[in-house]
């Protein structure tokens, strides 16, 4: 029998399914090592641009599903030739125009889209270069957990768009993803507990695999591919935020509607096996850089 106390926590965590994706990544990016761990991969990949790129070139850099990540600040300040952040969340992109305006910052451009469908074809992307990005190639596009939201086999032909439409002719793509491997209480193994159960679905989406595909894609056939593996942790001393986050990783409610019966027994589960004991969340993430004529273009 549960007590009192247990089923307001219970509750709470089922409220807390109704957070906006925004809501959840703020919890999570203030509570978690992943967005420095992020931003030290892609620094790596700016330093690559800048061995091969003049320095007097200002460069051109384009986040597709970017949310309000702290990478702006970096990518703000490293691509003066201009920043668009294209987003499907009309919230995240809000607060972004918000800082802009508050703190007159220039050359960024936030533009609201869904880029499953705004590459999915080379004339597509054509058409979205010239008519919402300004026209100009990007020395780095950014998609920074984003491909969650589209099947993996529309990865290659949205790659191989970026690649050859809209990256300059020396530039590189820089992805991270969690990782597929379904490691004892990792963020992968319990998406893959529940979802497996409920919807007969796990994670399959493996960016290290990928890698494998794009070197046999004839239209990536002069890029050099750089690959890496890192683990985070999370944990906030509040059930209601450490569901949100939960929440998030269960791709609720846009993948996966789960009924209020599943939401609550994830949340007992999550109470019982993870919360009480003060067991973080561990994330085992991938990362990956496909680099365009550009020297040295290794580090990742």
């Amino acid at each position: 029998m549960l007590k009192s106390y247990e089923r307001e926590l219970i509750d709470r965590g089922i409220a807390a399914a109704d957070s906006t994706t925004y809501q959840q990544n703020k919890i999570w990016s203030r509570h978690t090592n992943e967005k420095a761990d992020v931003a030290d991969s892609l620094s790596k990949v700016i330093r690559s641009i800048n061995k091969t790129v003049p320095l007097s070139l200002p460069l051109r850099a384009l986040a597709l599903g970017c949310s309000d990540e702290p990478q702006f600040r970096i990518l703000e300040a490293a691509f003066k030739g201009g920043l668009y952040l294209f987003d499907i969340d009309e919230t995240a992109l809000a607060v972004v125009d918000r800082r802009i305006k508050r703190q007159l910052i220039e050359g960024v451009t936030t533009v609201v889209g869904d880029y499953a469908t705004s590459f999915a074809t080379p004339r597509d992307a054509k058409r979205t270069l010239d008519k919402r990005l300004g026209g100009e190639r990007f020395d780095l596009i950014t998609l920074h957990h984003s491909l969650y939201y589209s099947d993996k086999s529309t990865w290659a032909p949205l790659m191989e768009n970026l690649y050859k439409g809209l990256l300059a002719p020396k530039g590189a793509l820089h992805l991270a993803l969690m990782s597929s491997t379904p490691r004892p209480g990792t963020t992968t193994w319990l998406y893959n507990h529940f979802a497996d159960r409920f919807f007969g679905h796990r994670n399959d989406q493996d960016l290290l695999a990928f890698r494998d595909v794009l070197a046999e894609s004839p239209a990536l056939s002069d890029a050099q591919l750089a690959s890496r593996t890192s683990e985070v942790q999370f944990f906030v001393d509040d059930f209601e935020q450490y569901m949100a986050v939960v929440w998030m990783i269960m791709l609720y409610p846009h993948v996966h509607n789960y009924s209020l019966d599943q939401r609550r027994e994830i949340t007992t589960f999550v109470l019982e096996n993870f919360w009480w004991s003060k067991r973080p969340l561990v994330q085992v993430q991938d990362y990956l850089a496909v680099y365009k004529d550009v020297r040295g273009g290794v580090l990742v």
